[in-house]
């Protein structure tokens, strides 16, 4: 396997491009990121009950039951599963709110949050990096019109 340094891609270079774009994805926070809600846990499983028994409701009215179709089971949750997506992906883009708006009901007067996403992001960006140069670099190194 190639080191960093056979590959063409020092990490220094990686690390400075890393930072750029991290600092362009802050700068740009105010307009482009939102805070969005996300239901977890026993609420989706609610929703998905409530979809499952209203499909399996509906199929039998029409005649169509787990007796006359074994499988029906597998459509009626996929579906049901699909719905409750459906659902909670339109509350969640309706009840979206901006950094500012949760600095200020936070209360985060010194940006921690801004810090923080920061952090996260260029983490996040190196690691997708390395994570690349660590599965296609051995390739690229041996490619035959290098």
């Amino acid at each position: 396997m190639a080191n960093d340094g056979d590959s063409g891609w020092p990490p220094e270079r990686m690390s400075n491009q890393a930072d750029a774009v991290t600092g362009d994805l802050v700068r740009l926070m105010p307009r482009d990121l939102v805070f969005v809600m996300r239901f977890m846990g026993e609420s989706q499983y609610r929703l998905q009950s409530h979809f499952q028994d209203f499909i399996r409701a509906e199929l039998a009215a029409g005649g169509v039951t787990t007796e006359t179709h074994p499988m029906i089971h597998l459509f009626i949750e996929n579906h049901a599963i699909l719905l409750r997506d459906f659902v909670f992906s339109g509350v969640s883009l309706s009840r979206q709110f901006r950094v500012d708006e949760i600095e200020r009901l936070t209360g985060d007067t010194t940006s921690m949050i801004r810090v923080d996403i920061w952090d996260q992001l260029k983490s996040h960006i190196e690691t997708a990096e390395k994570q690349f140069h660590s599965r296609v670099g051995t390739r690229l190194s041996r490619h035959p019109d290098q």
